[in-house]
C-alpha cells in the first residue's frame, strides 16, 4: 500500500489542505485517513479505466470481431494527458484532475468527473 499523498504538494500539512479544498471544488466530502482512495478501475465507454492519485488516466479496450469464421479479439491500450490529483469515495465515487478550469488544460474528461469503481485501492492507514 501506498501511504498518502497529493500531487503538488510538498509536505503532509499541505497535501492535507489541497485534499480539502479539492473536495470543495469538487462538492463532496473529503475521506478520513484509512478511506482516503489511491486508485480506483472503472467502465467507460466500453473500456476499462483506471485513475491513480498523481498518474495519468489509462484504459484498455478489447473488442471481438468475426472474421472468416473466427474470432479475433483486439486489444487498444487508450491514454489520456489528464493527470489525477485526488478521488473521492461515495456513490458515485468522485474524480479530480489537473484538467481545467484548474489549469488551462483541454481534456476529453469532464473536471471532476464521476464513476462507479469496479475496483478500489485505499492509500495506507497512517
Amino acid at each position: 500500500m501506498v501511504a498518502f499523498f497529493l500531487p503538488r504538494s510538498s509536505d503532509d500539512e499541505q497535501a492535507e489542505r489541497l485534499y480539502e479544498a479539492l473536495a470543495e471544488f469538487a462538492g463532496c466530502e473529503p475521506a478520513p485517513p484509512g478511506q482516503r482512495v489511491q486508485s480506483i478501475a472503472f467502465p467507460q465507454d466500453g473500456a476499462r479505466w483506471v485513475a491513480a492519485v498523481g498518474e495519468e488516466l489509462r484504459g484498455r479496450r478489447t473488442t471481438q470481431q468475426l472474421r472468416r469464421g473466427e474470432l479475433i479479439e483486439r486489444t487498444e491500450d487508450l491514454t489520456s494527458a489528464t493527470r489525477v490529483l485526488a478521488i473521492y469515495p461515495g456513490t458515485p465515487f468522485v474524480v479530480v484532475t489537473d484538467a481545467q478550469p484548474i489549469t488551462g488544460t483541454p481534456s476529453e474528461w469532464a473536471n471532476p468527473f464521476s464513476v462507479q469503481p469496479e475496483e478500489v485501492t485505499l492509500f495506507d492507514a497512517r
